[in-house]
């Protein structure tokens, strides 16, 4: 059974003013809480004991449990509205470092994977051509590595949607692909990398790593107040 072990060092701030907060969210760490007494610690929790004037549903978006990275959290409802709006009609960018298990063969492309709930089995997700919802993530290869003596790819993740689990599903997914002209790989249309995001206790092998090696190291927003874009990063910790 699962044990929610959330980590204790204090939260690193990357951004605050008035309208929000903007948190680099370690791994381990729940963005909201959960049903169980003890999953009541919680990105939300923490900067509400950090902000205890804030207002307003606070949380904007959600990163994994296990994933850590750029998080930015309301400090009143109105901002909330707004940066929710932004979320919901993508007018965000977001980022995402990851080490793939092996190496991969292409250097980019784009992964078109529609997604749903496995019913069956939850809280998976799984790729569903009929009534899965469209999906789309960039790929960049940035570097290819050793981790604890097993090859892994660095790579550079945009994701066009934001669907659960979009990216460890997108990663792990049989690499199905078609022959563009004069038979040369197609990479515009490759619907897996077949390549589990390291540490992924769900789609891959959790036996390799401390930790799912997945982190938002980006994220772009327009201020609520100003409209100015505003561009937050947190190096990887891996």
């Amino acid at each position: 059974m699962f044990e929610y072990r959330p980590p204790s060092e204090p939260l690193r701030v990357l951004h605050e003013d008035d309208w929000f907060v903007v948190i680099d969210k370690p791994a381990g760490l729940l963005s909201v809480p959960g049903i169980a007494p003890e999953k009541q610690d919680c990105m939300r929790s923490r900067v509400q004991a950090m902000y205890p004037d804030a207002t307003g549903p606070m949380t904007c978006h959600r990163l994994d449990l296990s994933t850590s990275g750029v998080m930015i959290l309301a400090l009143n409802a109105k901002t909330h509205k707004n940066l929710s709006v932004q979320f919901e009609f993508r007018r965000t960018q977001k980022r995402y470092i990851a080490l793939l298990e092996g190496h991969l063969e292409h250097d980019e492309g784009q992964i078109n994977c529609p997604l749903r709930k496995d019913m069956d089995v939850r809280p998976l997700m799984l790729v569903d051509y009929a009534q899965g919802k469209p999906s789309q993530t960039q790929y960049r290869v940035l570097s290819r590595e050793t981790y604890r003596d097993r090859p892994v790819t660095r790579v550079e993740l945009l994701p066009h949607t934001g669907r659960t689990h979009q990216l460890r599903v997108h990663a792990a997914h049989p690499m199905v692909t078609t022959v563009g002209t004069l038979g040369q790989f197609n990479e515009d249309e490759t619907t897996g990398l077949g390549h589990p995001i390291v540490g992924d206790e769900l789609y891959g092998t959790a036996t390799n790593a401390d930790r799912l090696m997945l982190h938002a190291s980006m994220l772009t927003i327009h201020h609520p107040r100003t409209g100015k874009q505003l561009t937050f990063k947190a190096p990887d910790p891996f």
